[in-house]
């Protein structure tokens, strides 16, 4: 008896902890493994930005910037150089006579070289932050398209789906009247095929949805989608004004203030650098005389000017050019999209409007004949036609507004704007 009780503990004592351990995986599984939501077009901007080599290797180029800002702010351009040197008789003469010297070269900065190295250094930084965010403009550019052609696929997929399930509802009404006598055969013939071409239409959208959805999922490498949510997430409009501060613009103008800081350092450098030395000698002239010390400072002075200078100060002022012309003309490309922009947004909105009006009528319309049709009042032929339009009126509503949250992210992007 007593073993059994003790048996039966044991049994208890082991299943509870085994739901104890498999309460705690199962738990460290929901914090580690939980897939994120997927709502709007900023977290899959989000999400696909994080996968860009850009943003990857950001971390190491902020780093290699504040290190040249620290070796352009340093005392020397380069770091100082130790030399040893010994002189001896003994493969010769063998007369004892020696000769030591350590030398300690320091290079110097040539006049300004420094003060414009370190703007060069701060123009590199600033080119790198505006650089990143024109990258992101790019990919939101990307991203801002594939969500809009997600959400049209949407739309045909979802207005296909209703307009098979209707035309599969008229066809089993239609046959239902022609076994009563009311229909003849000819009439059940063109229901069916007008539900067997909405079937066609249906499989055909949802192979686009399928490809939209694909297209999202590379993007930002998810391996499922059961947490991405296909409602609308329009942005909001920005200002109506033409912006004064566009990524764009700011990485070009950023690549401008580089070659021009590139060009007043190329022409401070118009030698190597100099060096100063100072160097400790002893020596002695045989074994019998002592060893005398003395102290040696000097300067090198390279030569200056000549071909390769010529040639790193005219490369230079080439990319200072280029980076001026390309601002320029970036700037009339960004505002004549930026108007662009405007106008497809106000036509959007004006066609929303009259595509929304229109549904309401056509679905207005299409319940009218309904009636009229179960009556025996229509033929069926009007009710196919009233049916088809009513779907196209839908189709169009839906897609209109599909197109006018599309212009908002296209004016949005013309702006310079990342998703919100």
């Amino acid at each position: 008896m007593y073993r059994r009780e003790k048996w039966n503990y044991k049994r208890q004592l082991c299943a509870v902890a085994a739901f104890s351990v498999c309460s705690v995986i199962n738990v460290f599984a929901q914090n580690t493994n939980q897939p994120r939501q997927i709502q709007s077009v900023k977290d899959i901007f989000d999400a696909t930005w994080l996968r860009q080599p850009e943003a990857q290797a950001l971390e190491s180029r902020q780093q290699a910037l504040q290190a040249q800002k620290r070796a352009a702010a340093a005392l020397t351009p380069e770091p100082a150089a130790v030399e040893l040197n010994s002189k001896s008789d003994q493969w010769n003469r063998n007369l004892g006579a020696r000769e030591e010297q350590i030398a300690i070269a320091v290079p110097m900065w040539l006049p300004g070289e420094r003060s414009k190295s370190s703007a060069l250094a701060e123009a590199q930084a600033n080119a790198l932050e505006y650089q990143i965010k024109a990258n992101q403009l790019r990919v939101a550019g990307k991203i801002r398209e594939d969500w809009w052609n997600l959400h049209r696929a949407r739309i045909e997929q979802e207005v296909t789906a209703d307009q098979l399930t209707n035309a599969r509802r008229l066809a089993d009404d239609v046959a239902k009247r022609v076994k009563a006598g009311d229909l003849a055969q000819s009439d059940q013939h063109q229901a069916e095929g007008a539900a067997a071409v909405a079937e066609s239409a249906y499989a055909m959208a949802q192979a686009n949805l399928e490809l939209a959805i694909q297209i999202i999922q590379s993007s930002i490498g998810a391996t499922s989608f059961s947490m991405l949510d296909l409602s609308e997430s329009p942005e909001l409009p920005p200002s109506a004004e033409y912006p004064q501060v566009h990524a764009a613009l700011m990485e070009l103008q950023a690549r401008s203030d580089v070659a021009e800081r590139t060009v007043a350092l190329a022409t401070t450098r118009t030698r190597a650098n100099p060096e100063f030395t100072i160097a400790k000698s002893r020596d002695r002239g045989n074994l019998v005389d002592p060893y005398s010390s003395k102290v040696t400072i000097g300067i090198r002075l390279p030569f200056g000017g000549g071909p390769r200078y010529e040639a790193t100060v005219a490369n230079a002022q080439a990319e200072a050019t280029q980076a001026q012309a390309q601002l320029s003309l970036e700037r009339d490309r960004t505002q004549s999209m930026w108007r662009i922009a405007q106008a497809k947004a106000s036509a959007a909105q004006a066609q929303l409007k009259a595509a929304e009006r229109r549904a309401k009528l056509a679905l207005e319309s299409r319940t009218f004949f309904d009636k009229s049709f179960q009556l025996g009042e229509s033929d069926l032929p009007t009710r196919l036609r009233i049916e088809a339009e009513a779907v196209e009126a839908r189709r169009q509503a839906a897609l209109s507004r599909i197109e006018y949250s599309a212009s908002i992210s296209a004016l949005r992007q013309a702006a310079g704007l990342l998703p919100q």
